[in-house]
């Protein structure tokens, strides 16, 4: 549902939409040449948005109907290597479904873009939010944003495009946003003027483009473990091949910089340094790490710590991969705490922005206590009590330097299964 409430100057446009039609509208904006996509709740909108957009001849683009969401990543891969710009948009099992072709799609250097519509993973069933879809995809080359409200969708899909044409990156980029909280709630949103985003967005220049058959060129190449040397040229091991990957995801951390950078001195608006969001934390000695809807539920909880007097501020990653070390080192260093919330769990181990900060900061002079909770899954409300309780174990812990990397689970109502005896939580 899309409601226009202003016409501004300058063909700003004000609209009223929900997360799902500010990532279509994006796309249509972006002047995507091809979209594939199989529905599935809560993503389903943003391509039903798109069809209608092209349907009615307000975006050229081709729209290929396809049975999975397999298909669907094959259909994006083949477009984007014949040159068009190609998104598309899943969610939960349909991003599980695409798993194939996801390291093919980073492993040649596609820059495609995917909208993914968090959802929890069964089994059991569930269509409501958590993060586990976003987190399982964390090793298949992919550059990974997640966004806090719809105006953020709508920008981070405009720059996720420059950001993956960059010839320095020429990767795939997933733009997360949470299901329901964001995919179905109606926000007010800027749509700036097509000729202003035509200028921040060129048509893209694509290193392969099959279409061109003026120079032959070779996709996925059976490789071997060593280089090939021939007379007609050298050809790298498969081992140069993921070399080359691994540094272009590293450096793109600069082009994410800049292109955001860009972005905010071309139309106003800016998320942190494109990395990450800061909220009171210029004199805090504590903060919150967290990501999506934990961290906007944090700023209300914070607010309200502050007010007993406890010095906290807020951390909102926005860039998971790759993975800000240099910058997240240079930055906790000044603080006494971090609570970090997932709304995930590493199976095995705990959750997944605990045990990767945990790393990040690894050897740091005087490092910060770290303490992770894990929240909210399958959908379950995430109240600022919940937060605010988290904080003050993850003091308790840091007061008595209680160092552990146990799973600590907030929000479990195990004491309301009868069939649980009382204090069995296994």
């Amino acid at each position: 549902m899309t409601q226009t409430i202003e016409s501004t100057k300058n063909k700003k446009i004000t609209k009223i939409v929900t997360g799902n039609h500010a990532a279509a509208h994006a796309f249509r904006q972006a002047n995507v040449g091809v979209i594939s996509a199989y529905p599935i709740t809560p993503q389903s909108p943003v391509v039903e948005k798109i069809s209608d957009f092209i349907a009615k001849g307000k975006m050229k683009a081709r729209f290929v109907k396809v049975e999975s969401e397999h298909s669907a990543l094959a259909v994006c891969c083949a477009a984007s290597a014949t040159g068009s710009r190609v998104g598309t948009a899943t969610s939960a099992h349909g991003l599980e479904l695409m798993y194939e072709m996801l390291p093919w799609a980073s492993g040649n250097r596609l820059p495609i873009v995917i909208n993914l519509a968090t959802r929890a993973l069964g089994g059991p069933w569930s269509v409501w939010t958590d993060h586990q879809d976003f987190m399982t995809i964390r090793d298949v080359g992919w550059i990974q944003m997640f966004v806090e409200d719809n105006q953020e969708i709508y920008d981070t899909n405009i720059q996720a495009f420059k950001i993956a044409e960059d010839p320095r990156v020429f990767l795939p980029a997933i733009v997360g946003y949470d299901g329901y909280i964001l995919s179905h709630t109606m926000m007010p949103i800027t749509l700036e003027p097509q000729e202003a985003i035509d200028g921040f967005l060129p048509p893209l220049q694509h290193h392969i483009n099959l279409s061109d058959i003026s120079q032959v060129k070779g996709v996925d190449p059976v490789t071997t473990p060593h280089i090939v040397k021939r007379e007609e040229g050298t050809a790298p091991g498969y081992y140069e091949f993921r070399y080359s990957l691994q540094k272009a995801l590293e450096n793109s951390i600069n082009i994410v910089k800049e292109v955001h950078d860009e972005f905010a001195e071309t139309f106003g608006r800016s998320y942190g340094n494109g990395v990450y969001k800061k909220y009171k934390t210029e004199d805090a000695d504590t903060v919150i790490f967290a990501m999506g809807s934990v961290a906007s539920q944090s700023r209300s909880a914070i607010d309200k710590m502050r007010k007993d007097g406890l010095k906290i501020g807020l951390v909102s990653l926005k860039l998971f991969r790759p993975f800000p070390v240099s910058e997240l080192r240079e930055y906790f260093k000044q603080f006494d705490n971090i609570i970090v919330f997932d709304r995930d769990i590493g199976y095995g181990h705990e959750g997944v922005l605990a045990y990767e900060l945990k790393a990040a900061l690894y050897g740091i002079d005087h490092p910060p206590f770290i303490k992770g909770f894990v929240i909210g899954l399958g959908g379950r409300n995430v109240s600022d009590d919940q937060i605010i309780y988290g904080v003050n174990q993850g003091l308790k812990y840091a007061e008595n330097r209680e160092f552990s990397s146990k799973t600590e689970f907030i929000g479990l109502k195990l004491d309301e299964l009868d069939f649980l005896k009382k204090g069995d939580e296994s």
